[in-house]
């Protein structure tokens, strides 16, 4: 009972700043861009959230080369949530957390050389041109996310600083 409280508390804090900060603060009033980008930002409290693409052995996938890699494999409704999850997986760090991809840059490795917004914004094009009977990210939003995705890193970055300046409030993104 405490985790389906603690979740319901984190989903309405999620969604009055990141509609705080998107219709107030950037004067974006798009509520089906807004709630998807809240809820993805309830999911990716859970810290297997943000790194689910998995490869065929299991393998947890934290580099965006290897999902995109991964992506290549799969077909249909598989291939449309990889792609989805690389422009939500980019959409976070580049938006939330860009000391982040600063790091990773820094650091070399497989990533070092990706441009995280192109990536981004083709992995959401991608995804919203595959069809599927039903996901509750519609492929009109995920069009919007690639076309928007700069707005939408500076939007979360606006979400941040929201959430930063709500005293205490802070202590419920906490694992």
């Amino acid at each position: 009972m405490v985790e389906g409280r603690r979740s319901e508390v984190l989903r309405r804090f999620f969604s009055g700043v990141t509609e705080y900060a998107f219709c107030t603060e950037i004067g974006v009033a798009d509520p089906p861009l807004v709630d998807y980008l809240s809820e993805m930002l309830v999911r990716f409290v859970r810290n297997e959230e943000i790194y689910s693409v998995r490869d065929v052995r299991g393998k947890r996938l934290d580099r965006v080369a290897d999902m995109l890699a991964e992506a290549q494999q799969r077909q249909g409704p598989a291939r449309r949530q990889v792609h989805r999850q690389i422009g939500d997986f980019i959409l976070f760090w580049t938006g939330l957390y860009p000391e982040v991809i600063d790091s990773v840059r820094q650091n070399g490795g497989k990533d070092s050389l990706i441009d995280y917004p192109t990536q981004g914004k083709r992995a959401y094009y991608i995804a919203s041109t595959i069809a599927v009977d039903k996901e509750y990210a519609p492929s009109e939003v995920l069009e919007r996310l690639s076309q928007q995705f700069e707005l939408c890193v500076y939007g979360l970055s606006e979400v941040r600083r929201q959430w930063e300046e709500r005293d205490g409030d802070s202590r419920l993104l906490v694992n």
